[in-house]
């Protein structure tokens, strides 16, 4: 089912994912406990640019929020159920391109469901907006594994319209 080698090819997306992960946890850790954002408030970096801190006891850009103990389990399994599925997928990926982006989702879910079990909540903290006349919109508060999350997904999708070609059937 799995040879050495399909193991050996998802090398780089194994990586990405560690390089994903390390990177989210670092950045939450430092904004929680050293720059200390939850005493600060929000913070304006640019123009259209502010950290801020907002725990997100749901999912994706805020759906289904609920910060029970039956929810938190349930989007624990799912999540976990999900990077399984997704690593068989990398381990079988014939692309380079797949299996980085594999990666990128895998290194992300995994920073994600860090924090549901470590606060109950995933930390969010980037926040962009635009101020045009007496209106402000803003984009949902997202973190770097949600970037690197979507970043893999917009991976996928590319891979899959210009990508390799799938092996004609016999």
């Amino acid at each position: 089912m799995f040879g050495i080698e399909s193991f050996r090819n998802s090398r780089p997306g194994v990586i990405a994912a560690i390089i994903v992960l390390a990177l989210d946890q670092a950045s939450k850790l430092w904004l929680l406990f050293v720059f200390d954002i939850a005493h600060r408030g929000a913070v304006r970096v640019t123009p259209f640019f502010d950290l801020v801190l907002a725990m997100n006891p749901g999912i994706s850009f805020g759906w289904f929020q609920n910060d029970g103990a039956l929810a938190q389990i349930i989007l624990m399994t799912i999540k976990a159920v999900a990077v399984i599925v997704l690593a068989i997928w990398m381990v079988r990926s014939r692309t380079l391109l797949a299996t980085l982006a594999l990666g990128l989702i895998i290194g992300g879910a995994i920073g994600n469901a860090i924090d549901r079990l470590a606060y109950g909540a995933v930390v969010d903290f980037a926040l962009f907006h635009l101020q045009i006349g007496g209106h402000r919109w803003e984009w949902y508060v997202f973190n770097l594994a949600d970037s690197a999350i979507v970043a893999g997904v917009a991976a996928l999708l590319y891979d899959s319209i210009v990508g390799v070609p799938a092996a004609k059937a016999p």
